[in-house]
């Protein structure tokens, strides 16, 4: 399937001024963002509108997964001054909503969750009433190391499970279907009234039976948000597109999710985790006033 579909075609306005001052302050602070490293479709849209993901510890994973476009390899040294530096370049860019990501970081004794912490609280020591959304790896799936993270004041947790059940082994054969759901369902019973939220991709060869299984398990765990994407190939030596999902069929499966009740479904084919997290949290927010 090498020919890509006419509608994976994004029409866009393209802001020159605000993509050249966000790669400038993220070349400057040097700070990683999960936009140019998973090489993401939808980095000039967002860009342009001044926002960005942060990527926490590096950008070389540790893990190796077939989907994703992320360099895996020995990872770099730890840097202490990163939490500093992003809570600078959140209050620069004048953020009201920041999503933090990270690497996955096994060589590291707590998976690097303490620096996520550090993150969240430098970026809440500047006092900018602004949200905060964490994206975190699943941590070998342990607890204790997600209660460190949970003590931090931040109002989304995100994992994202990625696929169906079958896909697991070729890709994310480092991971665990029941580790990712139990990471989501630990989040809520450590600190319940937190979001919690997961994404997965379509176009791995995954059946509308298995989809249906997945939203059933997430739902089972408490998650509050669904996000749903095209699995786009992001070079030749990643796990190749087995289907392009049609407008009209996110669309089906968008309406399959609502069924299950979920505080927020966001499913089309450029949508990702943290693609338009701030509107999705706010729509929630506003129905609950």
């Amino acid at each position: 399937m090498n020919r890509k579909p006419d509608w994976l075609k994004k029409k866009i306005r393209i802001n020159s001024l605000n993509i050249n001052q966000v790669r400038n302050l993220t070349y400057s602070s040097r700070l990683n963002t999960v936009c140019q490293s998973a090489k993401c479709p939808n980095i000039f849209e967002c860009f342009s509108k001044k926002t960005a993901t942060f990527m926490l510890m590096g950008n070389i994973c540790t893990r190796n997964c077939g989907f994703c476009g992320i360099k895996s390899g020995k990872p770099e040294i730890l840097d202490g001054n990163e939490p500093y530096r992003i809570a600078n370049a959140v209050k620069e860019m004048g953020l009201k909503y920041v999503v933090i990501t990270s690497v996955t970081r096994d060589d590291l004794p707590d998976g690097g969750v303490s620096h996520f912490a550090k993150t969240v609280s430098e970026i809440n020591r500047l006092n900018l009433e602004l949200r905060i959304e964490c994206l975190i790896p699943d941590f070998k799936g342990n607890v204790n190391n997600l209660e460190i993270l949970l003590v931090e004041d931040l109002d989304v947790l995100n994992h994202n499970i990625e696929t169906v059940k079958k896909n697991f082994s070729k890709v994310r054969k480092y991971a665990d279907y029941k580790t990712s759901l139990n990471i989501l369902k630990s989040a809520k019973s450590l600190k319940p009234d937190i979001y919690t939220k997961s994404g997965f991709m379509l176009g791995l060869g995954e059946g509308r039976k298995e989809i249906v299984e997945l939203l059933s398990d997430l739902k089972e765990v408490d998650c509050d948000i669904v996000t749903i994407g095209q699995y786009l190939r992001p070079s030749g030596s990643n796990l190749p597109v087995k289907k392009y999902y049609r407008p009209e069929e996110f669309e089906s499966i968008k309406e399959l999710a609502e069924s299950f009740n979920f505080k927020a479904v966001a499913s089309g084919i450029f949508v990702r985790s943290s693609y338009g997290a701030g509107i999705i949290l706010d729509g929630i927010l506003n129905k609950n006033k």
